[in-house]
């Protein structure tokens, strides 16, 4: 059966790992379901929209963290979204995989420092294939 992925990325933090979302959430939805697909797409705002629509926003991204099997992060750019993300995820017990390039950041200590989540540094690309296949159980 499909898994319903949450997928985390920075959006107003940068979108400078914008086309590298959007080739890892193509890669999910071969066999899966992303709920969150618009992180990979090039034309998001990047500025706050007023109070009424980003609380729209932060409705919805907690649905859709609610009704997630598992939640899939790239953490190379930091990203206060993704960290409320983790965290929220955390506190409902939804399991959460965090990729980032090693040789571009390092991780925050209280992502690292936490057993719950599972860390994935990378250093190319293409290592994160297997990993996301060893996840989703292909």
């Amino acid at each position: 059966m499909a898994k319903k992925v949450y997928f985390a990325g920075s959006i107003r933090g940068g979108r400078v790992d914008a086309d590298l979302y959007r080739r890892i959430i193509a890669y999910i939805q071969r066999t899966d379901v992303v709920l969150t697909e618009h992180v990979g797409h090039s034309n998001l705002s990047l500025t706050e929209q007023g109070r009424d629509r980003d609380a729209r926003i932060y409705d919805q991204d907690t649905a859709w963290l609610r009704e997630s099997d598992l939640l899939i992060g790239e953490c190379t750019c930091p990203s206060l979204g993704v960290g409320y993300e983790l965290a929220y995820a955390e506190h409902r017990g939804i399991p959460c995989h965090i990729f980032y390039d090693r040789s571009k950041a390092q991780l925050s200590a209280m992502l690292t420092g936490n057993p719950y989540f599972h860390i994935h540094p990378y250093e190319r690309e293409e290592n994160i294939y297997p990993l996301l296949d060893q996840i989703l159980g292909q």
